[in-house]
């Protein structure tokens, strides 16, 4: 056994070991094997002849240790150096009695419990009886205590767990949800305060438009100052007559003109009074 320890060692101190495995290796005790393994979590001694676990050394870190397919009969006690270890594989051993098993009460951190093909499976109830014996077991031969499969009960926490995460990426779903939804409103109000304020500024530009689109009072008088102006420079001196009656037909000129500028001015206020009236019914 010394040598195939070598072996698998592959160098490496033991202390840096964290898994090994000896199958087959034939010696009926543990030879080899010392407490320098300080980091060796798991171990394999299947079909090795081990008749006894006596001088087993101590294993602070092993959590699974397998010895199946030997002769052992009794001598659990000699695991006590192993204070974490969750799964212990007896199968195929020469383990008669109920006995043999109550030393393994003591493992606080037992879990599972392989003694398939052992004689003490024969024993009435013996299932029942090993789950009261051995309180912190979960899984004997693979199976819960509702006989289910080991690896079925495992995957049954697993989907727990599952289900769980998907129900709250769920409810972050729908808060993100709800979180656009009022985005999307606040939104759709800023845009149509943007277009009523768009509307209330065009209007305003219109009426400074509406006002120069029809010639002023003063434009009009200004104009016929300068046509009278012009009309001055043309015409040659006359006589006395045809002054006065160029003078009366400019007088009836400005005067026509100005009626026409004050009805352009009254048209234009009666079209600012009537989009004010439409503007406040909107």
């Amino acid at each position: 056994m010394e040598k195939r320890i070598d072996l698998e060692c592959r160098g490496r101190k033991h202390e840096e070991v964290v898994e090994l495995n000896l199958d087959n290796c034939k010696a009926m005790t543990v030879d080899g094997l010392t407490d320098q393994f300080v980091n060796l979590e798991v171990l394999s001694l299947n079909n090795v002849g081990l008749t006894s676990l006596r001088h087993f050394p101590k294993l602070p870190k092993l959590r699974k240790l397998e010895l199946s397919d030997n002769r052992i009969s009794s001598g659990l006690e000699h695991l006590a150096g192993c204070p974490q270890l969750t799964h212990l594989t007896l199968s195929n051993n020469r383990i008669k009695d109920l006995e043999t098993l109550k030393v393994l009460a003591d493992f606080s951190s037992l879990r599972s419990l392989d003694v398939y093909q052992c004689e003490v499976t024969a024993v009435d109830e013996y299932r029942e009886k090993v789950f009261q014996l051995i309180p912190q077991l979960e899984w004997l031969d693979s199976t819960d205590r509702n006989n289910e499969p080991e690896g079925d009960s495992e995957d049954s926490e697993a989907e727990g767990d599952n289900e769980d995460v998907d129900e709250e990426s769920s409810g972050d779903s729908v808060e993100v949800e709800a979180s656009e939804d009022v985005d999307s409103d606040e939104d759709e109000r800023d845009e149509d305060d943007e277009r009523e304020d768009e509307e209330v500024s065009d209007d305003e530009e219109e009426e400074p438009g509406e006002e120069g689109g029809s010639p002023g009072l003063e434009y009009l008088q200004k104009s016929n100052l300068d046509d009278d102006e012009e009309g001055d420079e043309f015409n040659p001196a006359g006589d006395e007559g045809e002054s006065e009656d160029i003078e009366d037909d400019a007088d009836e000129e400005v005067a026509g003109l100005i009626a026409a500028g004050e009805q352009a001015q009254r048209g234009v206020k009666r079209k600012r009074d009537t989009d004010d009236v439409g503007e406040r019914e909107r």
